[in-house]
């Protein structure tokens, strides 16, 4: 793997830095450097921002509005996103749905849709998980059966509770999974849904996470009716959608820039803080060894995903590799925000005030070390749990 960048890979970023120290929001910056929470509008303002310029959705086909940038092009702007400590786009969307549309949608549902994401114009939320179905998924008891109605078109009349429904509070629009058959094997019942979050009967109930944020939701569907259209793929074949969905899910868990630039700001405030012992914490071996397993860690994520980008630019989509990117990941997410509560000391005694989504360690890390913790203590469950994901690499990649 040639790892110099070329004339025009260096021109690029210098691009992609000037793009972002000239556009990005101040009164965006300020939130953050405050440690305040971030509404529906402070996120949709960056991501409007850059798809003015055509660069809110780097790996979609060009047909669609994608840049049609190289792996290399598409690592360095997450490098450059994680250095200016921008907020990233939220996945939902753009990074989850857009591709099981673009794969699995008519023509119509693609001309529909698509648009609205690119543009941020649209928020969506996910309805996966339900109270008695998170890793075993397919076992989802939300039905959807289907009716004629008194307008004589077909529908689906949808029952039944969502849980931990990131950010449901600001959706427009939803993607669900729902059993259209309730008799048949479990993976081979299930539909996969477009909600227009404002018909009746959708109640979205907040739930307070650790850290005393308002993160996740509950969501309750009593007799609501989804037009038979909005349903993509095939009756009882949702299946398919939701593993491709979760696949590029998992890809985007893995934050590897983002990690990259936690590491360096534990780097720099243990170079500068003093342990109980008067010395800086990085001088403490044990405290050291951490940093430098966690780096070598890293690294080998960063090739992984390099590998993964490299695929998906020649037209494969992420296979059994989004599961290593996952566990890996996630766990070292983990390993930051622990060596970041170590770091901080009496320090990191308040909560954190951000609602925790893309958290990585960002201006006021320090004050903010115990929220980060307890929030990113989830990040090795959703999108798959890590005890399935070592499940699915043992059967595609190992053949066990």
């Amino acid at each position: 793997m040639n790892l110099d960048f070329s004339p025009e890979d260096i021109a690029f970023r210098e691009e992609a830095r000037r793009f972002i120290a000239e556009n990005y929001p101040k009164a965006l910056r300020d939130k953050q450097d405050r440690g305040e929470t971030l509404g529906k509008e402070d996120y949709l303002s960056w991501h409007r921002i850059l798809a003015k310029k055509g660069w809110s959705t780097p790996s979609w086909p060009k047909e669609w509005g994608g840049t049609g940038w190289t792996p290399t092009q598409k690592y360095i702007w997450s490098e450059e996103q994680a250095r200016a400590d921008t907020i990233g786009i939220l996945p939902f969307g753009v990074s989850m749905l857009a591709p099981v549309i673009y794969t699995f949608g008519t023509q119509e549902q693609k001309e529909t849709f698509l648009p609205g994401i690119r543009d941020g114009l649209v928020w969506w939320c996910q309805g996966y998980s339900e109270p008695g179905a998170g890793s075993d998924l397919a076992s989802l008891k939300t039905k959807a059966e289907r009716i004629t109605g008194d307008d004589g078109k077909e529908y689906y009349l949808v029952n039944g509770q969502k849980t931990w429904t990131t950010l449901g509070q600001f959706a427009d629009w939803g993607f669900f999974l729902v059993r259209t058959d309730p008799n048949s094997k479990p993976q081979s019942g299930i539909s996969f849904l477009l909600v227009d979050m404002k018909t009746p009967g959708i109640e979205v109930r907040r739930i307070t996470t650790l850290e005393g944020g308002h993160e996740v939701n509950d969501v309750f569907l009593d007799n609501v009716k989804v037009p038979v259209e909005n349903r993509v793929f095939h009756e009882n074949q949702g299946w398919t959608c939701a593993k491709a969905l979760l696949a590029h899910e998992r890809t985007g868990i893995a934050g590897v820039a983002r990690s990259k630039r936690g590491l360096e700001r534990i780097r720099q405030i243990a170079t500068t803080e003093l342990s109980d012992a008067g010395a800086p914490l990085l001088a403490d071996p044990f405290f050291k060894r951490k940093v430098a397993e966690l780096e070598i860690d890293l690294t080998a994520l960063e090739f992984t995903e390099l590998r993964t980008l490299a695929g998906e630019s020649s037209g494969k989509g992420p296979g059994p590799e989004s599961s290593i990117l996952k566990i890996k990941g996630t766990e070292i997410q983990q390993r930051l925000q622990e060596l970041a509560l170590e770091a901080a000391g009496h320090y990191g005694a308040p909560f954190g005030h951000g609602i925790g989504h893309n958290a990585g360690i960002g201006p006021t890390y320090l004050q903010d070390a115990n929220g980060l913790y307890f929030n990113g203590r989830k990040t090795s469950i959703y999108g798959g749990s890590n005890e399935i994901q070592r499940n699915i690499i043992a059967k595609m990649v190992l053949g066990l």
